[in-house]
């Protein structure tokens, strides 16, 4: 694994507050993208103690965990579900347009 670059340390220190983890998936999520979602789980697992750590909170093994968050993964609901457990998040729904 190449080493953390001082932004990527900077990031992953800021990730450890849960409003700035929940923000920062968010914005992942309205990129539509799914390469850029898979990254910020990945670095919000990260900022929370590491894959080890986040696997097991998920009930996932490591090795799942890593293969779920790479840009090939493609994981189920559930899993999401797990993941985001793990690290205190959840996902919710809102509209697009508030309809007055």
């Amino acid at each position: 694994m190449a080493p953390m670059t001082e932004y990527q340390k900077d990031l992953i220190e800021v990730l450890k507050d849960p409003i700035e983890a929940a923000a920062y998936l968010n914005a992942a999520l309205e990129e539509g993208d799914k390469d850029t979602f898979l990254l910020a789980l990945r670095n919000i697992a990260e900022a929370n103690g590491g894959m080890k750590s986040v696997a097991e909170k998920a009930h996932l093994n490591r090795e799942s965990l890593y293969r779920t968050l790479s840009h090939r993964g493609n994981p189920e609901i559930r899993t999401l579900f797990n993941i985001l457990h793990g690290v205190g998040l959840r996902l919710s729904v809102t509209p697009e347009q508030v309809i007055a």
